[in-house]
């Protein structure tokens, strides 16, 4: 079988002189294993310096994309080359490389098709006690929401099969790791967490400019891909809050009619009858919104059909001999 590692690169070409010499050339359970970097529109010579580290492959896009389109392109790129399986790490050196083994075991064993290494967040130092916290909510959410148990979301230590890298699709372009987790939940594919190591803090995320960013960017993300995936319990949560408003007013407003004071509340009956029309709609727009979410998967699996068709027509054509 064969391995590709995968790093998604912007203005690393400092951080990269630490991380790729940590990088294994041999794993158990496969036979060949490979580097591949992807330097989204760097300009301090991110993709010389990979090379120079004798990375086996680079794909470079022309402008910054942004790092889910970067981590997307590796995904592409790795199945292109034929990876059986693809682990993708961060540029920083903050995920200990030794892990990589413990990372793809599960995968290897047929347990999952999906692994996200779980970093010791408690024990993590350059973590402000807020951020700890925050990400353990924010964990929490993304395990409601995909109806998996991974314990660190955020995290971009992973691993994935060939057929999960090409059932997954990213619409952020902020980044991938919420995103990915809660398709897969929702698409039926194995996932697992296992606990893995970090290395001292080279440098500040990127990603988090701050805390208040950060947590309004992710809290986004949830939202419109939990809307995007569950739909109707999404728009049904919604709706519901403006349903029982509209009985509360409405039974508020019936109690007094009953003892003759109903002339008095009269606005309590009209707020009762706006909410419960909002509550109906917004159940509607679910219900119509989960019928949609019907095509969406069917277009999902004719996209993965594709990709696969692609892949096959494309390794044919490489061993066909030449003229």
């Amino acid at each position: 079988m064969k391995l590709v590692v995968q790093i998604p690169c912007y203005n690393e070409s400092e951080s990269l002189q630490h991380t790729i010499p940590q990088l294994p050339r041999a794993v158990p359970g496969f036979t060949c294993v490979e580097w591949l970097v992807v330097d989204d529109g760097s300009v301090d010579g991110t993709a010389q310096v990979a090379k120079a580290l004798g990375v086996d492959h680079v794909v470079r896009h022309p402008v910054n994309r942004g790092l889910a389109a970067a981590f997307m392109t590796g995904l592409e790129a790795a199945v292109d080359l034929g990876a059986d399986v693809i682990v993708n790490t961060d540029a920083d050196n903050q995920y200990d490389a030794r892990d990589i083994e413990t990372l793809v075991r599960p995968i290897v064993e047929g347990q999952a098709e999906m692994v996200v290494g779980a970093r010791p967040i408690g024990d993590t130092e350059h973590f402000s006690w807020v951020k700890k916290k925050l990400q353990r909510l924010g964990s929490w959410v993304v395990r409601v929401a995909s109806r998996t148990q991974v314990a660190d979301a955020p995290s971009g230590f992973r691993a994935f099969t060939r057929e999960a890298a090409q059932r997954l699709n990213v619409f952020s372009a902020y980044t991938y790791t919420l995103e990915t987790i809660i398709q897969a939940g929702q698409s039926n594919i194995r996932v697992l967490s296992v606990p893995v190591r970090t290395n001292p803090d080279l440098r500040p995320s990127r990603l988090v400019k701050s805390m208040r960013h950060y947590v309004w960017r992710s809290a986004a993300t949830i939202v419109r891909i939990f809307a995007t995936y569950r739909p109707l319990a999404f728009f049904g949560l919604i709706a519901s809050f403006f349903l029982a408003v509209g009985f509360l007013l409405g039974g508020w407003y019936v109690f007094h009619m009953l003892i003759g004071q109903g002339t008095g509340h009269v606005q309590s009956a009209v707020l009762a009858a706006a909410s419960v029309t909002i509550g109906f709609l917004l159940f509607m727009l679910g219900f119509i919104a989960d019928l949609t979410s019907v095509n969406r998967r069917l277009l999902e699996g004719i996209d993965w059909r594709l990709r696969q068709v692609e892949g096959e027509v494309r390794r044919a054509r490489e061993q066909e001999p030449r003229a």
